[in-house]
């Protein structure tokens, strides 16, 4: 067993007293219990496990499971005078750490206040600091800047999570929120300092900070590794790109989506025109809220957001549970002669779902919207979801959000959100505001559930959808909700409610439960997404179907990776030899059929046809599964053919795709996009192996339009219902079209990215270059657009509308 300790932290003062400790311990199994004993006595504590790619690389494990970083704090009730942890795997143990008291008192930190600066670069007169600072005055750590003359100067400030040190445990709640990032404009040959206020004041010269941080870009010829992980709260919201440009000095992306968001908004001449309409059916929208301590900034702006609607026909419902008087009475002055906004003062706090259930109970409209006591509705809100209503009395609406930073009052944060995706609600609650909901489905449905408390909106959200069909949910592709950021809310920061998201898996669970789907929901890559393993039913045959030209090594390369990583045994592999011409390839045919039982060998005598070839292989297939695999495809974990079946053997699933990499373990597939491009193309092409994606579209399973059949299961009642690939699309979009055969049959085609694969991309194939295969492409997206001009025109319902087809995927469209 192998181990190394990389921070130690011991603090007893009057009020901080906690040691953390954070590092890696390995073994061979990969499963390490750890056992913390304080003055000679074990206590219970939780071990938060996370990854170290680092370790893993040193000691050559590919184990996407194993996670040998620790991090521990344990908050002390008496002074420490031994300190002992010790690392548990199931054949030996290791003690990782054992201080004395003399040991301790040497690492025993009387400082109340830290700080560091992780970041910072200077381009164009503008400037820029991220760092974290701590301190234990009650108040918030005050920033500032001042020039050589002793001036201060301007600053914008962003105050953020400091995830790293949460990770590592090294915070208090209050604490949470210590990250920094500080703009300011300047003269590149002046000399600034930056001054931190805490408990005391530090003073720290930037240009050495300067210096240095010019060193480590200089000798690395790009921003090392290490310099990105080091700013965890920007990377994780924004990811390393963004932040490399943030570096760079590229607007940050809440001013470029501010001014787009700036454009885009209803103008004051479409206002007037909606107050104007005359809807056929102007329903009573319901918009309940339930206040509790709320800033009467944050009040005011809420209830103002709600009188400035251009549709008129709401009542606002008010359930207080404040702890003070302060909502009640700027209610009683501003807002009681309204007959519109109903306000009841609680006789106590019961709870977010207790408080919105009472809001609930005052309602009499046809519709209820739910929303958050500091937020704000765009004034076209109501308008846009009445104006969907004349189509139809839908179950429940949602549209999109963003989020409003409370300090500077700009847009940040898009949410554009796609329409309903049951596969992705389940790994994030991306339909969260706004959400208007049916009042006879609340009936059906019932009311919020205080034991998901901090996930009631969760809860709720799943059990709507249980009771309503899916062409009953509307999706509204608008930014017509404001979600406010502030040092309190989850917006800002997801840290100051954990329990929420405990509750959220708890939610989705009861959901799995209640449905009748066996799987177990964990913890997924970032706080608020989440993961389902369901139970693979039965032991099914699955045939792997492989076309296959010459390239004898890939081949090789594909089904060695299956016969030595998959845990899954009951399949069979058939190669489609399709023309080849080297003895050598004929000869490996000859050899692994002699060798393994489950593989065989069919012959292909026509020209390359891939949907022609794939229809001929799965005549030969015995599976009640099949998997289309692509020959330079490699299997990167065990467990992929699980996975894949564990989906594909729902009821309401056709086909299943999976995570793609380049050998560079950049990604080259995360599903597909239709409309991208043209025709249809790759989502997050290029992007980082460890990169979540826009709200988690990389890590989270979700229904696409279609997946790349380089990698995609598919049931064979399903392939034989939609009569397989259309042998018109030779070459280009047949598995796009495949998919959307299985679309229109009814079925889901969702994308997993718990199975890997490396893809090399297209070998066999070879490149569009002779007049010949041009015309036959430029056919095969004539042939597409003549099948399927209906989702060309409107655009793909899995990605939205305000988002680019160009290039760069999932970036608002100018």
């Amino acid at each position: 067993m192998r181990k190394y300790i990389d921070y130690i932290k011991y603090k007893y003062t009057e009020n901080e007293k906690y040691f953390c400790i954070n590092g890696w311990c390995l073994d061979k199994d990969n499963k390490i219990e750890y056992k913390v004993e304080i003055n000679g006595k074990e206590i219970s504590t939780d071990v938060v496990p996370f990854n170290r790619n680092d370790v893993l690389k040193k000691f050559e494990i590919q184990n996407e499971k194993c996670l040998p970083g620790f991090a521990i704090r344990v908050d002390l009730e008496e002074e420490l005078n031994h300190f002992k942890l010790t690392g548990y795997s199931s054949e030996e143990s290791v003690v990782i750490l054992d201080y004395n008291r003399k040991k301790l008192s040497q690492i025993k930190d009387q400082d109340e206040f830290d700080y560091e600066i992780e970041a910072f670069d200077i381009k164009d007169k503008k400037f820029t600091v991220i760092g974290w600072a701590k301190s234990n005055c009650k108040k918030e750590v005050e920033y500032k800047i001042v020039d050589s003359k002793g001036n201060e100067v301007p600053i914008e400030l962003f105050r953020v999570v400091c995830q790293k040190q949460v990770l590592y445990k090294m915070l208090s709640e209050n604490q949470i929120n210590s990250g920094f990032v500080i703009h300011f404009k300047g003269d590149v040959n002046d000399k600034y300092k930056l001054i931190i206020k805490g408990k005391e004041e530090k003073i720290i010269d930037l240009n050495s900070v300067n210096n240095i941080f010019r060193r480590i870009i200089q000798n690395s010829h790009k921003i090392t590794p290490t310099l990105i992980k080091q700013s965890f709260s920007y990377v994780r919201k924004n990811g390393i790109k963004q932040f490399i440009k943030r570096l760079k000095f590229n607007v940050p992306d809440q001013i470029i989506y501010h001014d787009w968001f700036m454009k885009h908004q209803v103008t004051k001449e479409q206002l007037e025109i909606q107050k104007q309409k005359h809807f056929d059916y102007q329903p009573l929208i319901s918009i309940i809220v339930a206040t509790y301590n709320t800033k009467e900034e944050h009040f005011k702006e809420m209830v103002n957001s709600v009188l400035n609607q251009s549709y008129s026909n709401w009542e606002l419902c008010i359930a207080d549970g404040s702890t003070d008087n302060q909502v009640q009475d700027v209610y009683l002055k501003e807002y009681s002669n309204d007959t519109r906004i109903l306000y009841k003062k609680l006789n106590e706090n019961l709870g977010i779902s207790g408080n919105m259930n009472a809001a609930l109970e005052m309602t009499k409209g046809d519709y209820v919207g739910l929303f958050d006591h500091d937020d704000l509705l765009t004034p076209d809100a109501l308008f846009e979801v009445v104006n969907a209503l004349q189509n139809k009395k839908y179950g429940f609406i949602y549209t999109d959000e963003d989020k409003i930073l409370d300090q500077t009052k700009k847009y940040d944060n898009p949410n554009f959100k796609p329409d309903i995706n049951i596969d992705y609600l389940r790994n994030v609650n991306y339909i969260c505001h706004f959400l208007v909901v049916n009042k006879e489905l609340i009936n059906k449905t019932g009311n919020f559930n205080s034991d998901f408390d901090g996930a009631q909106d969760y809860d709720f959200v799943l059990r709507l959808y249980e009771n309503c069909d899916e062409d009953n949910i509307y999706h509204i592709p608008k930014i017509l909700y404001h979600w406010r950021m502030h040092a309190q809310s989850t917006a800002e920061n997801p840290e100051s409610k954990l329990y929420a998201f405990e509750a959220g898996k708890r939610a989705i669970q009861s959901h799995l439960d209640r449905i009748g789907l066996k799987g177990t929901v964990s913890m997924g890559k970032s706080l608020g997404l989440y993961r389902i393993k369901y139970e693979v039913k039965g032991n099914p045959m699955i045939s792997v179907i492989i076309p296959s030209y010459e390239h004898v090594k890939d081949l090789d390369r594909c089904i060695q990776s299956i016969l030595n990583k998959i845990t899954y045994k009951n399949y069979e592999i058939i190669v489609i030899e399709n023309n080849s011409k080297k003895k050598e390839t004929f000869d490996y045919y000859h050899k692994i059929e002699q060798k393994y039982k489950n593989i065989h060998i069919v012959y292909w005598k026509d020209k390359f046809n891939y949907s022609a070839i794939n229809n001929f292989g799965v005549k030969f297939a015995k599976g009640e599964y099949f998997l289309l695999l692509n020959n330079d495809t490699e299997v990167i974990n065990g467990d992929c053919f699980d996975e894949m079946l564990s989906y594909c053997q729902r009821e309401d699933v056709g086909a299943v795709g999976t995570l793609l990499f380049y050998p560079d373990n950049t990604i080259q597939h995360a599903g597909v996009i239709i409309g991208k491009g043209g025709i249809a193309g790759h989502a997050f092409i290029g992007s980082q192996k460890d990169d979540l994606g826009y709200f988690g579209r990389i890590v989270c399973t979700q229904e696409l339009s279609a997946v790349t059949a380089a990698c995609m299961m598919v049931k064979k009642e399903v392939y034989e219902q939609v009569n397989g690939f259309n042998e018109e699309l030779e070459v280009a979009f047949n598995d796009v079209d495949f998919c959307m055969k299985i679309r229109k049959a009814g079925y889901h085609i969702v994308y997993n990215p718990n199975a890997k694969l490396y893809h090399f991309e297209s070998k066999s194939r070879g490149l569009e270059n002779t007049a010949e295969k041009v015309n036959r492409f430029n056919n095969e997206i004539k042939t597409f657009e003549k099948n399927w001009p209906e989702i060309l025109e409107k655009g793909d319902p899995y990605y939205n509308i305000n988002l680019s087809l160009k290039d760069n995927d999932y970036i608002v469209e100018e």
